[in-house]
């Protein structure tokens, strides 16, 4: 974790905080140091910016990582069918490859 990225990541949301992409890259930033903190930048991500198509992909992928797979399965549902809407081809198959992991994963428990 890089904590002067973090520093100025944060400087970004608040002189944009309309723009997702900064709340998406802080989120990332504290993907693998401090899940907690990510989660809560996705959690604003899915509230503020429901139609912010990557936030999916990882988000749901960090909540199966907290073994919550529920809400997991949730977002994966959700961001396959705004990558539909969105007419995304790359990211559905993204999408549609992790959840089959996902579910393979839920098979071996």
């Amino acid at each position: 974790m890089n904590n002067e990225r973090i520093q100025q990541l944060i400087r970004f949301v608040q002189e944009e905080p309309n723009e997702p992409f900064n709340i998406y890259a802080l989120a990332m930033e504290y993907m693998s140091s401090q899940p907690a903190q990510a989660r809560l930048y996705f959690d604003q991500l899915l509230t503020e910016h429901p139609d912010y198509l990557p936030t999916y992909y990882h988000a749901a992928a960090l909540y199966a990582e907290l073994d919550e797979r529920e809400r997991a399965a949730e977002l994966y549902d959700k961001g396959i069918l705004l990558a539909k809407a969105q007419q995304n081809q790359k990211t559905l198959q993204e999408l549609e490859r992790a959840q089959q992991a996902f579910e393979d994963d839920d098979d071996d428990w």
